[in-house]
């Protein structure tokens, strides 16, 4: 049996996005409730050199859609990191929500034999096979700032636990 690069991209993307915002409403609620600045939240970081929790979903939602989009073979839209509100945060999971909605199975096809060129932060290349993109790097990525969110949020008494991480399948 073989899985499709879209069954092992979108559908898992969705599902954690859809967490995403569902812890991030909790995290609204829970603020408040307890009469805490939202700023104080969405600042939040595990240790002072980690990023904060409004980097880990913007960082989430651009590897969700640029995984999604390289592997399919469309351009991958920019968003720019310009966030400041639970709000604004929802806003961009919906947007990106809606882009690798707009991407069907079909166009997937050929994913496998497809090179994934990038430039992360610097002039030098990475190459990848589209398999160790997805597998070893996209994913990697993707899950950990999905988990780094939960995690500053947990670590400042939202009442979240692993069946919110884990969502409806």
């Amino acid at each position: 049996m073989t899985i499709s690069y879209y069954a092992a991209t979108v559908p898992v993307f969705r599902q954690s996005l859809n967490v995403m915002q569902d812890i991030l409403k909790k995290a609204e609620a829970y603020a408040s409730a307890k009469d805490i600045d939202a700023a104080v939240l969405l600042e939040a970081r595990l240790f002072p050199d980690m990023r904060d929790l409004i980097y880990q979903v913007q960082l989430a939602a651009d590897f969700a859609k640029s995984v999604s989009a390289r592997l399919a073979g469309v351009e991958v839209p920019s968003y720019p990191d310009n966030e400041t509100s639970f709000a604004e945060l929802q806003a961009r999971l919906d947007k990106t929500l809606a882009f690798i909605g707009s991407i069907g199975p079909e166009q997937f096809a050929g994913a496998g034999s497809r090179e994934i060129v990038l430039y992360p932060g610097t002039a030098k290349e990475r190459r990848f096979t589209s398999q160790a993109y997805l597998l070893h790097y996209g994913m990697q990525h993707f899950f950990f700032h999905v988990t780094i969110a939960y995690a500053i949020l947990r670590h400042n008494g939202v009442e979240i636990g692993k069946s919110d991480y884990m969502g409806s399948h």
